[in-house]
């Protein structure tokens, strides 16, 4: 594991340096929006969607230069749900990544037009992609709008909304978090996957998306443990958030150690999909490994 912490250092270097070049140069005129955003973005967090556009799209072939764009436009969106998801109407929290949240930071509405905003970089940042055609950017704005929109996180955002303080069972939880989390982690992957030059291949997509699947499943279900058992000061937010809000969770419906099998099964399901695929996956392989063991 430890080569795959400096994998991942080295993406957030990169993607981190990237993201401010892009806001070199724009005029403030006063305004807190562009603090805002950059406060959102660049204040932490693991990467791990820009990981898995580099990851994927290097493993097929594709330009570094060319998925910086990529993996800077699913990190926006990223951004924008998290401001939007703290959010008072939301789950209202004060706390994100060890900082104080967007809205508690700034003000709400600054927060609220930094997440609009930051969601428009996204998808400009797509159309500036380099070194592939229009066909392959087309792709990639579409794929993830889908992943972001009512087909994907805010469709799941909404579902996680409308179940709190009501019993759900395990095929809607997982509903709620194969659209919440796992929709954008899909799009992560096939945005490297589109800027390679193996786009065309329809059963090596099959098996990155079934890959994808098992992994963002995972993500949650280990979300959900640490919500438990993790450290408020490791994991940058309040341990216990989802017992206060009378969420549903798989530690709830399943217990603590059926949520521990849960997200074993979902690892040993995206090792298998893995080996499906004629390239070096060591580097997805090592980010499974790391969903499952991350202590935040």
């Amino acid at each position: 594991m430890g080569n795959f912490s400096e994998e991942l250092q080295q993406v957030q270097t990169r993607i981190n340096r990237f993201l401010e070049a892009q806001f070199e140069g724009i005029e403030s005129h006063n305004a807190p929006l562009l603090e805002a955003m950059k406060y959102a973005l660049l204040l932490g967090g693991k990467r791990v969607r820009p990981f898995l556009v580099y990851a994927t799209g290097q493993m097929l072939g594709a330009e570094k230069q060319t998925l910086d764009y990529a993996a800077a436009a699913i990190e926006a969106i990223h951004a924008y749900s998290l401001i939007h998801d703290d959010l008072p109407a939301m789950d209202d929290d004060n706390l994100r990544r060890g900082h104080p949240t967007c809205h508690i930071q700034f003000d709400e509405a600054t927060a609220i037009l930094a997440g609009d905003a930051l969601q428009s970089f996204a998808f400009e940042m797509l159309t500036k992609t380099p070194n592939i055609s229009s066909e392959q950017k087309l792709a990639l704005v579409q794929i993830l709008a889908q992943g972001a929109g009512v087909q994907g996180m805010c469709l799941g955002q909404s579902l996680d909304l409308i179940s709190e303080h009501k019993q759900i069972s395990l095929s809607e939880l997982e509903l709620i978090h194969r659209n919440k989390t796992g929709a954008l982690l899909i799009a992560a992957l096939k945005l490297g996957f589109i800027c390679s030059p193996h786009f065309a291949d329809k059963t090596l997509e099959q098996s990155l998306t079934q890959y994808a699947e098992a992994i963002g499943l995972a993500f949650q279900v280990q979300d959900d443990i640490l919500d438990i058992e993790g450290d408020s000061a490791e994991i940058g937010k309040q341990v216990g958030a989802d017992l206060d809000l009378d969420k549903s969770t798989y530690p709830k419906l399943l217990g603590l150690s059926g949520a521990k099998q849960k997200a074993q099964d979902l690892y040993q399901s995206a090792l298998s999909e893995l080996e499906k695929i004629p390239f070096d996956t060591t580097a997805l392989r090592a980010l499974a490994e790391f969903i499952i063991t991350r202590k935040s």
